[in-house]
């Protein structure tokens, strides 16, 4: 049995949870409220030290770490592979997947905070907002949250965060006019990996950043994963409408200034 602790919007449950689409596999949901701070609940910690989503449990054994739950997903139910079987084309979804957990990951989370749920955020009682960013554990990731909820996207971390995010759409785009998918000739590891991050983008109504006039390989990507089923199962119905509007209204609020730091970038 598949049990997953995870939250709607989470990029790392997205992905986890596409890879559980396209596999065919039916999982036990438990939803995580990060913006009550339930991925900090004593019991939750006990599963993922780390405070944050996904966990997968597969019968008794726990996961953590999303791209290595989809290395694992892969191997446990090989029969639709998401990897190519040959070493070069496994090693390159690596390296995507290595540039989103070492540099994208923690730069989208700046960026998200400092645009989507930052009003909610700033209408909550201070001990409260400031009782949840004290719980996440990493002292670097903890002040970057505090400053990026204070100040919006004029936070010092904000343009930097924006740049990791940028780089990783043209190198995708640059990969992708050459090939149909990241994963090479089909779907795979590295799709799953890399489609949350764009759709942050687009839900943040940074729209323009992954338009066909911007990044036209891009562009076409997202447009075809975002017609396969798994998208809808995986991502679309996990994001309600009302909380999608609200990302995007604060997102178009503030357009303006961010398209000048982009244009930077």
């Amino acid at each position: 049995m598949l049990e997953l602790y995870h939250y709607g919007f989470s990029t790392c449950s997205q992905k986890v949870r596409l890879v559980l689409a396209e596999k065919g596999l039916d999982f036990v949901s438990h939803e995580v409220e990060l913006m009550i701070g339930a991925q900090h609940d004593p019991e939750y910690v006990k599963l993922n030290p780390n405070h944050v989503v996904p966990t997968l449990v597969h019968d008794d054994a726990v996961l953590i770490e999303s791209t290595l739950i989809n290395e694992y997903l892969d191997e446990a139910f090989p029969e639709k592979p998401m990897r190519p079987p040959d070493p070069l084309g496994r090693h390159q979804i690596r390296m995507w997947t290595k540039r989103v957990d070492e540099k994208v990951h923690v730069a989208t989370a700046a960026v998200t905070f400092a645009v989507g749920p930052r009003a909610l955020l700033l209408q909550q009682p201070k001990e409260v907002r400031e009782a949840n960013i004290n719980s996440i554990p990493d002292p670097v990731q903890r002040a970057e949250r505090r400053s990026v909820v204070e100040h919006g996207v004029e936070a010092p971390e904000f343009a930097g965060a924006l740049k990791k995010m940028i780089d990783l759409l043209d190198r995708a785009d640059a990969w992708l006019a050459r090939r149909e998918w990241l994963s090479g000739d089909s779907f795979g590891l590295a799709d799953a990996c890399v489609l949350p991050y764009v759709l942050r983008l687009d839900h943040l109504a940074m729209t323009p950043l992954v338009s066909a006039e911007a990044r036209p390989s891009l562009a076409r990507w997202y447009e075809q994963v975002r017609g396969r089923p798994s998208f809808e199962t995986a991502v679309a119905n996990w994001a309600p409408e009302l909380a999608v509007a609200m990302l995007r209204e604060n997102g178009k609020a503030v357009w303006p200034q961010v398209e000048m730091i982009a244009a930077r970038a």
